[in-house]
């Protein structure tokens, strides 16, 4: 008797440890392990420790988001601190200041995928070289997740060993703060940026406003 699709995967992995598997874990010991794992309180770091995902509703079209925020020149409508935008090279890389950072150049480029709904901002202070500061995002027809017309948007922060250590200490303005020092802020200041892009687009696109800024 040949083997069944379900017997082929199962024996493809039976030899890899630590699975849980309704093959080797029975339920009533599942359940047990989800309960220890399920916590009445979680702290700061066992949630954002090394990742860091925000997430809102948007009452806005799917592609009024995508148009938006693809629009670099827009990141200076719903960021906190990036202003003062100014293309660096002809290859879509461009320079501003991060008034969180005082005097800080904060190089950036937009990588978009309208099909996908991505919308990626790949960032770094100092220097444009190496953008390791990397913003997810990915925008979902709330149509189809929550039942209603609008946005789902999903961003997530990665920490990159360089919010650990400056990798270009000498490009730095002297006597500033390092990003990484504000990590354990990523979650409650980027939540208050996707309220402002909240904010923005709901306002904009129940008024019949145009969707992105006019002036340049």
């Amino acid at each position: 008797m040949s083997e069944t699709a379900t017997e082929k995967l199962s024996n493809l992995v039976e030899s890899i440890p630590n699975l849980y598997r309704v093959e080797n874990v029975p339920k009533e010991e599942m359940g047990g392990l989800v309960a220890e794992l399920t916590h009445a309180v979680y702290t700061h770091d066992s949630l954002y420790g090394d990742f860091c995902p925000i997430l809102s509703y948007i009452n806005c079209p799917p592609d009024k988001v995508f148009d938006y925020m693809s629009d670099p020149y827009c990141l200076m409508e719903w960021t906190y601190s990036m202003r003062e935008f100014k293309e660096a090279d002809e290859k879509g890389l461009m320079v501003g200041k991060d008034k969180i950072g005082n005097t800080t150049d904060i190089y950036f480029k937009v990588v978009a995928n309208k099909e996908a709904g991505v919308v990626d901002y790949h960032c770094a202070w100092d220097q444009g070289e190496k953008l390791w500061m990397i913003y997810l995002n990915r925008i979902v027809d709330a149509q189809l997740v929550l039942n209603k017309p609008g946005s789902v948007v999903f961003w997530q922060n990665c920490k990159h060993p360089f919010y650990n250590d400056n990798p270009f200490p000498e490009k730095a303005p002297k006597g500033r703060p390092w990003v990484g020092n504000f990590w354990n802020m990523f979650y409650a200041g980027h939540k208050l940026e996707l309220e402002n892009l909240k904010n923005i687009l709901e306002y904009r696109h129940a008024n019949n406003l145009p969707i992105g800024p006019t002036n340049r």
